[in-house]
């Protein structure tokens, strides 16, 4: 029993990390249309950010308030850059779709190298809360207080996300422009703003990722956001492109599949069945597990 809680608790860790990495992603691919293949790059100025104001920002420190300082500067940092890849590279390529990969993915590479050639390729010790390294009893499962934080975190981004999208004006202008940008055009909404907010609102969804993944796995590499990446644009896809009560959904069933295959199978196998999942709901439901199906 106790073998079951903690392959849960640890897999709905992962799948926090996940969402929390996917949810920007679905909401500016479900109302700019962009494929930004540069997300990773959020996630890891999220978690260097927050390395260094760790350790040079004043106030900031790996404990207690000063660590929220420095999670803080980190997400600030990744909307900051989330906002100039909008404005700069992104912004004159709308509806070029290929253009925007080949940037996107130029951007993506750009980034990993300027990090390593700055802090080196290797991964570096992350600071972490003393309590995120102790573990918590749950039901005689001894779960590790980090992935415990992650869905915390992962929990009140969805829940504030919700509420901004439902509640508010620019919330309402984005779900409108998810269902029909054309529309919110000829209101003389000016969507471009939108834009803008959404890949804010990814970029520090991201860099918040990055800074919790650093204490989840306790190091920062630059090639970390690369590789969640993949594993967000999986999560997107399979609960429908602009939905993130979907990624939420999708994000639970990839983290739980793949430990539970990978503590009973052998090594790698809960990948493969990750991406099995994926082929599976692309043959029988495109649109995803919350998307809508298209019209023509």
């Amino acid at each position: 029993m106790s073998t079951i809680v903690l392959l849960t608790l640890t897999g709905l860790g992962l799948a926090a990390l996940y969402f929390l990495v996917a949810s920007g992603l679905s909401l500016v691919f479900g109302l700019a249309d962009v494929l930004n293949f540069a997300h990773g790059l959020f996630l890891s100025v999220g978690a260097y950010a927050t390395w260094w104001a760790a350790g040079n920002l004043p106030g900031a420190g790996p404990d207690g308030l000063g660590f929220v300082l420095a999670v803080a500067f980190g997400v600030v940092a990744g909307a900051v850059v989330g906002i100039a890849v909008e404005l700069v590279m992104i912004r004159p390529l709308y509806s070029r779709t290929i253009e925007q990969v080949l940037v996107t993915v130029g951007l993506s590479l750009a980034g990993v190298a300027l990090l390593q050639a700055t802090w080196g390729a290797d991964p570096r010790p992350f600071p972490r809360p003393e309590w995120t390294q102790r573990v918590t009893s749950v039901l005689g499962a001894k779960v590790p207080n980090s992935g415990l934080l992650l869905i915390l975190a992962a929990a009140l981004v969805l829940a504030a996300l919700l509420g901004f999208l439902r509640y508010t004006r620019y919330g309402l202008v984005i779900r409108a422009g998810v269902e029909n940008r054309e529309m919110v055009t000829a209101l003389g909404i000016d969507v471009r703003k939108a834009f803008t907010l959404v890949f804010a609102i990814g970029g520090a969804a991201a860099a918040l990722a990055g800074a919790l993944g650093g204490v989840y796995f306790g190091s920062v590499s630059p090639s970390q956001g690369g590789s969640l990446l993949i594993f967000a644009f999986i999560v997107v896809v399979i609960g429908g492109m602009g939905s993130v009560v979907g990624s939420a959904y999708a994000a639970v069933a990839v983290g739980l599949l793949q430990q539970f295959v990978n503590y009973y199978g052998t090594s790698g196998a809960g990948d493969v069945c990750v991406v099995a999942l994926l082929a599976i709901v692309l043959l029988l439901r495109p649109q995803g597990i919350a998307g809508r199906a298209a019209t023509t």
